[in-house]
């Protein structure tokens, strides 16, 4: 089971997941999407919340109203961050999440710890929390499923664009071709031209 939630602090609105437990969690780790963002309490054991971006935003672009609401929802979920102070979240894109086979179920590691990025949660905020509660929707999805979705129609927009690049070259080289044979045949003309003057009429020869 995972549990999604709506952030509509602002428009468009993004979406929030997470495990129901680590055993989800190592299937969340599998088939995460570029696009995800993974959300942690540091330091603590609490549940891999992501945030799923829209295609070609970064980390860098998740508006700050959002980032408080991730970090407010993994706060709430981890037994003992629910009931401290001051804590640290840390996040990072799902493609710099390291998982060994040495490592226990629902543990992760880094791939790049310069790409982990740390939001300070003060403390729980219970207005943000209730309001994503209320959006909470618990689905059976079958993640595999839609990650290769996912990347069959990035394949095939991947494949239009080379298409649309190959002929838009094609008609490029085309035109090009068409004016060098443009020039070559007003340079043709203006020699014949040229020659033609340069011979001129003889009168004496109608005589």
């Amino acid at each position: 089971m995972v549990f999604y939630f709506t952030s509509a602090v602002v428009d468009p609105q993004f979406t929030i997941y997470m495990g129901k437990d680590k055993y989800e969690n190592e299937d969340l780790i599998k088939h995460g999407w570029p696009e995800d963002i993974w959300f942690h309490v540091d330091k603590l054991s609490s549940a891999h919340v992501y945030l799923r971006m829209p295609k070609g935003k970064t980390i860098d672009d998740i508006p700050p109203e959002v980032l408080v609401d991730c970090a407010q929802l993994v706060k709430n979920n981890s037994i003992q961050g629910c009931k401290m102070n001051n804590i640290n979240v840390v996040y990072t894109p799902w493609a710099n999440l390291k998982k060994t086979g040495d490592m226990d179920v629902g543990q992760i590691g880094f791939h790049r710890q310069k790409e982990v990025k740390i939001v300070a949660v003060e403390k729980k905020i219970n207005e943000i929390v209730n309001r994503l509660e209320k959006t909470k929707d618990e689905r059976f999805p079958d993640l595999a499923a839609e990650k290769e979705a996912r990347d069959r129609e990035e394949r095939n927009e991947k494949k239009a664009q080379l298409q649309e690049q190959k002929r838009r070259e094609k008609e490029e080289q085309k035109k090009k071709k068409e004016m060098e044979e443009l020039r070559n045949y007003t340079s043709l003309m203006k020699s014949e031209n040229m020659k033609t003057n340069e011979d001129g009429y003889d009168s004496d020869d109608f005589m």
